[in-house]
């Protein structure tokens, strides 16, 4: 990995998305987000991501990706390590989920990098991948662990990136790097 240079830090504070509208350009072949102390409002909400190609509205490129996740329970009482139907797509155009099922508790933020590859090329599609943690919504609680990777099926620039919960609102920090 190169060195890391802050381009922007948006703070959300009970904000429905957060969208980044400027900064990703040809400047970099490598975006970063590092978004901190994600915490919704509502209960059992997925936090995702989705972008815009250059000259486009809506939040809605089409991605194909997988996920695979590991969790362990606050009282020892079960581990998982697998696959996660149901966190990836093929071919769709939703927001991609890189947390699940997320606590509205103050110990239940999550937190996660996300990683936007070469988004300024109009010859190839956007790869990405993200590795994020946090605790759920459960009882007793479990702590997560999510990789998710895969790509943005066009070809056009992506210039534009939101983020935000299946359902309401949400506090926390999004850090965009650009990667030299």
């Amino acid at each position: 990995m190169g060195i890391p240079t802050l381009i922007s830090t948006s703070t959300a504070s009970d904000a429905s998305e957060v969208d980044i509208t400027s900064g990703i350009d040809s400047t970099y072949d490598e975006y970063m987000f590092v978004l901190t102390d994600i915490n919704p409002a509502d209960v059992q909400s997925d936090f995702g991501f989705q972008v815009n190609a250059s000259g486009q509205s809506g939040f809605n490129e089409t991605i194909t990706s997988t996920a695979f996740g590991a969790y362990h329970r606050e009282d020892a009482d079960s581990t998982a390590l697998g696959y996660q139907t149901g966190q990836d797509q093929a071919q769709g155009t939703g927001y991609q989920q890189i947390m699940g099922n997320l606590g509205a508790d103050t110990d239940e933020c999550g937190g996660c990098i996300l990683h936007l590859f070469n988004p300024s090329s109009t010859t190839y599609v956007k790869h990405f991948h993200s590795r994020a943690a946090w605790c759920n919504d459960d009882d007793p609680n479990y702590s997560w662990q999510m990789c998710v990777a895969g790509y943005i099926n066009t070809t056009a620039a992506i210039d534009e990136i939101s983020f935000k919960h299946s359902s309401g609102n949400f506090d926390g920090v999004i850090q965009m790097y650009g990667i030299s």
